[in-house]
């Protein structure tokens, strides 16, 4: 993993950046309990090239960092994984799948995951009928470190209209890869496709499923987990030790679209449960999911609302593997607050990140750094760069050897790029 101290920054957002990186740190003092930076931020040189998007960071069990992209392939894309080194490099990138027919998107996107039984497995979503808004997810495993791959059993029925995507994996042990992802086969079947058809007369609304897959990479097992869904913001999962816990946002039938968990107990899942009461009424999809970490018996979510009338990102604390949450703690509040949060846990201490709009054309990514029962953090601006609305994607977190690792994407020349820092 190579990181160099960052000494200088782009001259055209030099004052610009310094004028908000203050005023900013004085807002999360009033807002969150957010002390002066006691952190240190270096750049991290990536493998991806320029035009790479939908950056995926995912943490092997030998503490190796997993680099996954998109990048344009002829008139198609591929997806492409790349793993870090001991000597501060990368290992040659490798081409996990290549095809015409994909659906990209910049918050629905592929990711990769490593379990402790050494294989890897990656999904992707291809285009399956006429509409731009029928896709599925292929997903896929490796046995030999990435060099090739095989395709696992549908996850999905095969053929159904409608969109399925916004995945999350967790290791389920013995081999076995769980997944969760959201699926409209029910507003299909009621006549209704694309995002956010707000009908949800017939049971049409979007829904949470989650599946077991073996290492032979057939499904062994799969359930519905809430049939009222938000249409296309990212869900979350993490392991406790009373099974693993899904995050995602939910939607009543008049429109409330707050935070929901839901865990693996045994072999049954729980009644989807509010992790706090916001009552964010909003008709719409706000492309904004919730985050989770956990560490023993404790969880952490951190999500996006807009309940008290302002762009806000919560934080709440469960000492009760998600049975229960204290009130939550605000990160940041404010017109300039974008969200897309993550989350990652080291210990004891919670790693926080997320996005903000800066300016017009410019972009900020913020880092606070908490004791495991939040009554107070550090803070600091890993990155102040050129992005405006969605280009930016979703940033990435890991935590490893005591250290945030980050990606996210910046636009150059018109163009994407992929950036990495890392803070101590």
């Amino acid at each position: 993993m190579d990181a160099r101290t960052r000494t200088t920054t782009r001259p055209a957002i030099r004052f610009f950046q310094a004028v908000l990186l203050a005023s900013s740190l004085v807002a999360c003092q009033r807002d969150a309990s957010i002390a002066t930076p006691a952190l240190t931020v270096q750049d991290w040189k990536l493998p991806a090239p320029p035009g790479a998007t939908q950056p995926d960071l995912a943490l092997a069990p030998d503490g190796r960092l997993l680099l996954a992209w998109v990048e344009p392939a002829g008139a198609g894309h591929r997806l492409r994984l790349a793993a870090s080194r001991s000597d501060g490099g990368w290992d040659e990138a490798l081409t996990i799948a290549e095809g015409d027919d994909w659906f990209v998107n910049w918050a629905d996107t592929p990711h990769v995951h490593a379990p402790g039984d050494g294989s890897l497995w990656a999904h992707w979503l291809r285009s399956t009928g006429p509409s731009r808004m029928d896709y599925g997810i292929v997903l896929a495993r490796s046995a030999d470190g990435g060099r090739s791959w095989k395709q696992a059993a549908p996850v999905h029925p095969p053929g159904t209209r409608g969109d399925h995507g916004f995945v999350t994996f967790w290791d389920q042990g013995e081999g076995r890869l769980g997944i969760a992802w959201l699926d409209s086969r029910q507003k299909a079947a009621a006549g209704r496709t694309g995002h956010d058809a707000h009908q949800h007369e017939g049971g049409a609304a979007m829904m949470l499923r989650a599946a077991i897959h073996g290492g032979d990479g057939a499904q062994l097992r799969e359930w519905p987990l809430d049939d009222s869904t938000c249409d296309c913001c990212p869900t979350a999962s993490a392991r406790t030790d009373r099974g693993v816990v899904v995050v995602y946002r939910g939607r009543t039938q008049d429109e409330v679209r707050d935070t929901r968990i839901v865990r693996l107990d045994g072999d049954a899942w729980t009644p989807p449960r509010a992790v706090y009461a916001d009552g964010w009424r909003f008709p719409g999809c706000p492309v904004n999911g919730p985050a989770v970490a956990a560490d023993g018996s404790r969880a952490w979510v951190a999500w996006y609302t807009e309940a008290d009338g302002a762009p806000e990102l919560r934080l709440a604390v469960s000492d009760d593997a998600g049975d229960s949450f204290a009130a939550p703690v605000t990160l940041a509040r404010g017109p300039q607050v974008l969200g897309r949060v993550a989350l990652a846990a080291d210990g004891r201490r919670l790693h926080v990140a997320w996005l903000e709009q800066a300016s017009a054309t410019t972009q900020r990514l913020r880092l606070a750094r908490y004791p495991d029962d939040l009554p107070r953090a550090d803070a600091i601006e890993v990155a102040s760069f050129p992005a405006r609305g969605r280009a930016s994607g979703l940033p990435r977190m890991q935590v490893a050897g005591g250290a945030a690792w980050l990606v996210w994407t910046e636009v150059d020349e018109g163009g994407p790029v992929l950036r990495g820092a890392v803070v101590r």
